[in-house]
């Protein structure tokens, strides 16, 4: 068994680079920076910040999604999984490209936004499972302070 899943909250770099093909179908291109901040070691030598750059590539409903709503400086949380291509440059040197391609893409603001909640939201591809909608009996039990129904407060059972 084995496992490719990457998640990555950080700021986009530049506005996404959109491209449609012949059969309809989208895909979006942009840099996402994620930063570990520095710190000061217990000898007092200085850690600066360290900043990742990552690949991002969006496809289909996600790609359009980017289109609308991501531009360059805006928070998100990505979740995908990472591949690597192989291509020749002009000299004939084999370059890897390492890409992160987008499952489900959350936008949590902007950067320097307080009220992220605002413009947030939640888009993932249609071909992965959602979680179902809670049934009308279900959603008023959840309402309720307890997990299930009341009947009568005065009950004397032990537990």
């Amino acid at each position: 068994m084995s496992v490719n899943k990457v998640i990555l909250i950080g700021n986009v770099g530049k506005d996404p680079e959109i491209r449609y093909f012949d059969n309809g179908s989208a895909v979006a291109n942009f840099t996402l920076a994620t930063t570990e901040r520095g710190y000061t070691a217990a000898n007092g030598t200085q850690i600066p910040d360290r900043t990742e750059w990552h690949n991002i590539v969006c496809w289909r409903g996600l790609a359009k999604v980017a289109e609308q709503f991501v531009k360059k400086g805006t928070q998100l949380y990505i979740e995908g999984k990472i591949r690597t291509r192989t291509y020749d440059d002009q000299n004939g040197v084999k370059r890897y490209v390492y890409e992160i391609y987008a499952d489900n893409m959350e936008l949590l603001g902007r950067r320097g936004d307080n009220n992220n909640t605002q413009n947030g939201g939640e888009y993932s591809q249609p071909y992965q499972q959602q979680q179902p909608a809670a049934m009308p009996e279900q959603q008023n039990q959840q309402s309720s302070s307890t997990p299930f129904p009341v009947e009568d407060e005065s009950d004397d059972l032990p537990f």
